[in-house]
């Protein structure tokens, strides 16, 4: 049976972009970086509105308000191009073209139900804040990070990831700082019907 992840890249006020800001906020290190490289192999699973931007980037569009994309850029983009992914969308029209793509037209939630009965592998989520909720909601979710960059985007945000979720329990299962700066947070998740009625000892 194979896993789910939920995987965000937050700012510290949970927001998964800001306008103007590259790529990590501009504040990755070489810790984070380091540990990036050493994560398993996964399959993605992606909206249609984050494959139109990564299959952009992967294409060479660069991210407004930048010239060009910096080497860590490059290397996240690049490691995507060579990941399995698939992309549930109806309005996106077969073949993809970007390479490792494979579209989904039905639901999302039943796909991902038979998708873990019958794999062996990690899959993972990248942005697509719907499909993340839609997932979490389902209670298919076995593990929920956040990795937060320590900056506040309240001016420039966007993509507020919270808004529109149920309340959720999280245990947590790890936790790590890199770079001195860099906090990761693991949580296996549980989607309440109500609040708890005592707070845990």
């Amino acid at each position: 049976m194979s896993e789910l992840l939920v995987d965000f890249i937050t700012s510290l006020d949970g927001c998964a972009s800001g306008e103007g800001w590259p790529g990590f906020w501009g504040l990755e290190g070489p810790e984070y970086l380091a540990w990036l490289g050493e994560q398993p192999k996964v399959t993605y699973l992606m909206g249609a509105n984050t494959y139109r931007l990564m299959s952009g980037f992967a294409a060479g569009e660069v991210p407004s308000g930048q010239d060009e994309f910096r080497p860590e850029e490059e290397a996240s983009v690049d490691e995507l191009t060579q990941a399995a992914k698939v992309v549930f969308s109806s309005s996106l029209e077969a073949p993809l073209t970007w390479a490792n793509s494979t579209l989904v037209r039905e639901d999302a939630v039943e796909a991902v139900r038979a998708m873990k009965a019958n794999g062996s592998g990690l899959l993972s989520t990248i942005g697509s804040l719907g499909l993340s909720r839609s997932l979490l909601r389902a209670g298919l979710v076995d593990r929920f990070r956040v990795v937060m960059f320590p900056v506040i985007t309240g001016a420039t945000g966007e993509e507020r990831i919270y808004d529109g979720y149920p309340d959720v329990a999280l245990e947590m299962i790890e936790h790590r700082t890199f770079d001195g700066r860099i906090q990761l947070v693991e949580y296996k998740p549980r989607v309440l019907d109500h609040p708890p009625l005592h707070v845990p000892e």
